[in-house]
């Protein structure tokens, strides 16, 4: 055997395996093209502070299996705002709460927030959607991968709730993907 049927065969042994990963790879990853990510035109600071119930959420490591979650938020006098995640583990418990620091993009009318939990980590959130009434809206991260509706009551009409997911899908975010949170206890049988 020759040296170039060497190399030949050297290379047709990674080949296969090579080329199996990174189909593994690529199979993950969504490559149709997102329609632009569109925020609220203006979104009434003021307006959108207080307490919001998160009714549905693409769930991630931090908010899975929690229940009675909502966001709270306080506009400060700096203009940035105090953004507090509030969650149960199980119905029953006492609530638990992360506090954040969001500050609002520059020129995004209020509709894009730069959102910090734990430094030196952030986010952007993109507000795309609040109902005329500030009683829904709908919120998604930049690449889709997280979304929440949320709404000022623990429970939300079955309309409204339809309409901010189709908010999200026009978006981009895949509707299957967002679940329904538990805000209020089960009914037990018997009662």
């Amino acid at each position: 055997m020759n040296t170039s049927s060497r190399g030949t065969i050297r290379l047709n042994r990674w080949f296969a395996p090579i080329a199996a990963l990174l189909l593994v790879a690529c199979a993950g990853r969504d490559v149709r093209p997102m329609p632009p990510l569109s925020p609220a035109p203006s979104v009434d600071l003021p307006r959108f502070m207080g307490t919001w119930y998160v009714i549905a959420h693409v769930p991630y490591f931090f908010e899975e299996g929690k229940v009675a979650t909502r966001d709270e938020y306080r506009l400060r006098a700096d203009g940035r705002i105090d953004n507090d995640f509030v969650y149960k583990e199980r119905f029953g418990d006492d609530d638990k709460r992360w506090r954040g620091v969001s500050t609002v993009i520059p020129g995004s009318g209020g509709a894009r927030w730069k959102v910090q939990f734990v430094w030196p980590f952030s986010t952007e959130l993109v507000v795309v959607h609040v109902d005329d009434d500030y009683r829904g809206a709908a919120l998604v991260t930049p690449d889709r991968k997280l979304a929440w509706v949320f709404g000022r009551e623990p429970t939300m009409e079955s309309s409204r709730y339809e309409a901010l997911l189709d908010r999200l899908a026009a978006q981009g975010v895949d509707r299957n993907a967002l679940r329904p949170v538990p805000q209020v206890p089960p009914a037990q049988n018997g009662d």
